[in-house]
């Protein structure tokens, strides 16, 4: 009987809704309806309804609406918004969803457009029509005024929650059950709403499993865990608002394939789980508007490929690198996605995330951390690659060698795989051509020598005593290409010797030009300007000079002006310009550029003590590293924006002592830093890249 009468009060609320006009041929439409029947349950027939027939809400059980032949239909609710007349199992029988959505327009409601999908795959079945029509509503459905359906003229809510949100509609009848009429605030209230929602942790199941729809309002839940709705895997709407969890973890909604509509707002949510959506593959409504989020995590939408909106709006973000992610990811969504404004920094706040910039988030991070030591200190290191494999060969004069590291891919370390006996050396100097491999040993006492390896299968072996009336105490040597031709420059400390240009002639290395004689050259650089060969020697005695490859021989052009005492310089390119390191052992190191005809100072640095400043090109940043004998190797990186050096990190620990070299090598994608130092053990460090916006 109370079914009966909520009828009854459905079908009361649908003729004062037609007005005095249509009322009274609703009752005659009705009461031949009704003598027709002859016996059976309900005491109507299986005709389907005309086009000007009133279907009010889902009184239709066994009547109208169902087969003659009964079948899967009978005695079920159906969508009055999608009857076509002729279904599937007979005249009258309403189709299914997948009919639906291709449907034309209904015959029996005027509904301006055609259904465009129903709630669920199982009872009760609901389309979302935009039209003034009624809707059949089962236990917990929702339906939200996005969908089109305002003003529902009839309901059928036998328990549960049912919430219909709509305008504000006072001119139907009261409830017959007594109290004020349903319709309050713009939407309709069922009498058994506020009974806790099935399937959700710490309340009370609902006898039925089917739903659709869950409306969750001011619970105690102190947060969402995993699988919080796996009884209720039917839902295709679900609705959070004025709650008090803060939290919602991985996997929260896993379970809900159906869902369609997921709206958390106006909670005191803190933190999302960067898995809480997955398994969401059906969803196209997303809301996380007005919660306490200044953060989302990275990925957080990833596999949510059905997203038509969403809504960001009124959180408290704070546009650092936290959120670059998402910034990044707004291009590339096909949806319509509001966004919000900035809360901080104080720079961008107020400011629309959509008008950010990505490209102005300095959200990459570098670290150089220890990985390995190598016994021995060393003056030099060299990387070079042979028979396709990087090698590395370090200049130790206190154990007497150049002593060549090679990686061991089973013990994941540098092992050592041949030396060369070098006493006092100061600088080993490899040389790769094709199979054939040469070592430059430049050595303080006894001459410099050369050394060859005619195939991979054969060990080095002493080839040739290089300038032994020329290099009397050489102090650094390089490589450089002239004309076509391998050649080593050495620069000479000695008063009575001359820096040395030694070409290839035939099986060796001759001296072919003297530079720079008398002048105690500490560094010998070779460089590229204007498109031809450079080479630039540091002196102890007088600023550095700048000599240009010209007619087979190289030719002063000019000095480097206000930088006397330079012990070593080091170039490197970046953004089309030559910029250049200069290391002073006492005073100020210097970073130069050059402007065509000359190198103009652009940044002073501190270095009391140094002996090496090295440019080093690491992963797109373009580095430099200034070694100390008296304070900590400090990691400087080149800042695009400002053309300056920025301080990065200091190397350590373990800290070097007296640093001499740097040099870069690349194994298996892994980078790593060797550190030769004069005065204790030659350090390996990695090179490890750290995304601050993950």
């Amino acid at each position: 009987r109370p079914t009966q009468n909520w009828r009854h009060w459905e079908r009361g609320r649908e003729i004062h809704r037609l007005g005095p006009g249509g009322r009274q041929a609703a009752r005659e439409a009705e009461a031949e309806g009704q003598g027709q029947g002859q016996g059976g349950e309900g005491r109507r027939t299986a005709r389907a309804p005309g086009a000007g027939d009133v279907v009010a809400g889902a009184g239709w059980d066994r009547g109208a609406g169902a087969s003659a032949g009964g079948g899967p239909w009978e005695g079920r609710p159906f969508c009055c918004c999608c009857w076509l007349g002729q279904g599937r199992g007979g005249p009258g029988e309403p189709r299914r969803a997948s009919v639906l959505q291709a449907a034309p327009a209904p015959r029996t409601v005027p509904c301006a457009r055609a259904p465009r999908s129903c709630l669920g795959p199982s009872l009760p079945r609901c389309c979302h029509c935009e039209c003034q029509g009624p809707q059949a509503l089962g236990q917990g459905a929702e339906v939200p005024r996005i969908w089109g359906c305002e003003r529902p003229r009839a309901l059928r809510c036998p328990q549960g929650h049912c919430t219909v949100h709509g305008r504000e509609r006072r001119d139907g009848p009261g409830d017959p059950r007594g109290g004020p009429s349903p319709w309050v605030q713009g939407r309709y209230q069922h009498p058994g709403a506020g009974r806790p929602a099935g399937g959700v942790e710490g309340a009370r199941p609902s006898p039925v499993a089917a739903c659709v729809s869950r409306s969750l309002v001011r619970t105690r839940l102190p947060q969402l865990k995993a699988g919080s709705f796996l009884k209720v895997p039917s839902l295709h709407l679900l609705l959070f608002t004025s709650n008090s969890f803060s939290v919602i973890e991985d996997d929260a909604f896993a379970g809900l394939s159906h869902l369609q509509y997921l709206f958390i707002e106006d909670n005191e949510i803190g933190s999302i789980s960067k898995n809480a959506l997955r398994g969401l593959r059906s969803l196209t409504h997303l809301s996380l508007a007005n919660n306490h989020l200044a953060a989302l995590p990275r990925f957080l939408f990833r596999g949510l490929e059905t997203l038509t909106h969403v809504d960001l709006r009124g959180n408290p973000f704070q546009c650092d690198c936290r959120i670059l992610w998402l910034l990044q990811w707004l291009p590339t969504v096909n949806a319509s996605v509001g966004t919000g404004a900035c809360a901080g920094p104080t720079a961008l706040a107020h400011m629309q995330l959509r008008h950010l910039d990505p490209k102005t988030f300095k959200c990459r991070a570098i670290e150089l951390s220890w990985f390995q030591t190598v016994r021995e200190s060393a003056l030099g290191v060299e990387p070079f690659s042979y028979q396709g494999e990087p090698r590395i060969i370090l200049a130790q004069p206190f154990a007497g060698r150049c002593l060549i590291l090679a990686w061991d891919y089973s013990l994941q370390r540098f092992r050592a795989e041949e030396e060369l006996a070098a006493p006092s050396v100061v600088s080993c100097k490899p040389l790769v051509l094709g199979a054939r491999l040469f070592v430059l040993a430049a050595r303080l006492w006894g001459g410099s020598q050369l050394w060859e390896r005619p195939s991979p299968d054969l060990r080095l072996a002493l080839t040739q005593a290089l300038a032994p009336r020329r290099l009397l105490r050489p102090n650094d040597a390089e490589l450089l290409w002239l004309d076509g031709q391998p050649c080593f420059v050495v620069a000479d400390a000695s008063k009575a010797g001359s820096t040395t240009l030694l070409c290839r002639d035939g099986p060796g290395f001759y001296p072919r030009q003297s530079l720079h004689a008398w002048h105690r050259d500490t560094d010998a650089e070779a460089l590229e300007l204007d498109g031809r060969p450079h080479l630039l020697l540091a002196s102890a005695s007088q600023r550095p000079v700048l000599f240009q490859w010209s007619g087979g021989r190289f030719e002063r052009r000019t000095d480097i002006p206000e930088a006397e005492d330079v012990y070593a310089t080091r170039h490197f390119q970046a953004g089309g310009d030559v910029f250049l390191c200069l290391t002073r052992y006492i005073g100020d190191s210097m970073v130069m550029r050059w402007d065509g005809s000359m190198f103009r100072l652009l940044q002073q640095l501190p270095s009391r003590g140094a002996h090496v400043f090295q440019p080093l090109f690491i992963a797109g940043d373009q580095l430099a590293i200034l070694g100390s004998d008296f304070a900590f190797s400090q990691v400087f990186r080149l800042e695009p924006d400002k053309g300056l050096l920025e301080p990065l990190q200091e190397l350590g620990p373990p800290a070097l002592v007296a640093p001499r070299a740097f040099a870069q090598v690349i194994l298996s994608g892994r980078r790593f830093l060797f550190a030769a130092c004069f005065k204790g053990p030659t350090q390996i460090y990695q090179h490890h890249e750290i995304d601050l916006s993950a």
